[in-house]
């Protein structure tokens, strides 16, 4: 397993959150092996010790997203060993993962996302300018939670009106911002600056309350308060401005190519799921105009 996931860390250059996913999933499997059959070595299960597993997973109320995921992670695992040798024949050629029902991406409302703006629900304040650039951020650039942690002063180009940011598996790419955004920026570093005299000038944008780089739940919970006081949706995260970003875009007559590249997706297939928003828009606009509808 460790070497395993060495090669995902190492060599794939994957993102410390799946390495992490994939041990908790494979540790979990190994668990099941041992406890079931009194078994220690994942690469001697075959295919129908993984479909038991998958069956009393979702038996006990496992969602069939998560278990998809345990499957994934299983499916990596296991090509990895058989392309070293060290498993003859690849026992997930033979498992079939369950099927899940398609969510559509929630997202804001472009009314919700300006009442955020215009109603003055951020504090003048140090913690409430950085609350506010969090959310702008997030909100014009679609960038992902992992991204705007760690942005670092030398990443910004106030010129440019853009920003550089590490994507997954240690992709850079740059995103543009607009001057409303640098507006915000400029305000930002300025009490940046006062506030943390002696901290770097290359140091990360976004601190805690003793200076040091903020951490990932911190950054959810400010997005969770702002979007609470707007929105009612069931999800109320960082993820979800990231889709409001590419439903908008796309709403507002964005070509889907682009919002591929500024989202960092890999394949256009990821970026494709947002158009079913922007349908089921039309589907709406329609059955309210249409008199036979």
């Amino acid at each position: 397993m460790e070497v395993f996931l060495n090669y995902l860390q190492y060599e794939k250059r994957v993102s410390a959150h799946t390495v992490t996913a994939y041990r908790t999933d494979l540790e979990q499997f190994a668990a099941y092996l041992q406890k079931e059959f009194g078994e220690n070595d994942i690469r001697k299960a075959d295919s129908a010790d993984v479909r038991a597993w998958m069956m009393q997973l979702m038996e006990s109320g496992v969602t069939a997203r998560s278990v998809n995921r345990k499957v994934s992670a299983l499916r990596a695992f296991f090509r990895y060993h058989t392309r070293m040798g060290d498993v003859e024949a690849n026992p997930m050629e033979a498992v079939t993962a369950p099927k899940i029902a398609k969510r559509l991406p929630q997202f804001v409302s472009q009314d919700e996302m300006n009442k955020l703006f215009t109603e003055e629900l951020f504090e003048d304040t140090f913690e409430g300018w950085r609350d506010r650039l969090i959310i702008e951020l997030f909100y014009v650039t679609g960038m992902r939670l992992s991204e705007l942690c760690n942005i670092k002063r030398s990443d910004l180009d106030l010129y440019d009106c853009s920003v550089k940011v590490m994507g997954k598996r240690s992709k850079e790419r740059i995103i543009p911002f607009s001057q409303r955004v640098k507006d915000i920026i400029v305000k930002y570093l300025s009490l940046f600056d006062e506030k943390y005299a002696n901290n770097s000038k290359n140091s990360f944008i976004f601190v805690a309350s003793n200076g040091n780089k903020i951490y990932p739940k911190a950054v959810y919970r400010i997005v969770r308060k702002y979007l609470d006081m707007v929105t009612t949706i069931d999800k109320r995260s960082p993820h979800v401005l990231r889709h409001t970003f590419a439903t908008q875009m796309l709403n507002n007559g964005a070509d889907i190519n682009a919002i591929k590249e500024i989202l960092g997706h890999s394949s256009l297939a990821a970026t494709q799921v947002y158009t079913h928003n922007t349908i089921e828009k039309l589907k709406n606009i329609y059955n309210q105009a249409h008199p036979r509808a």
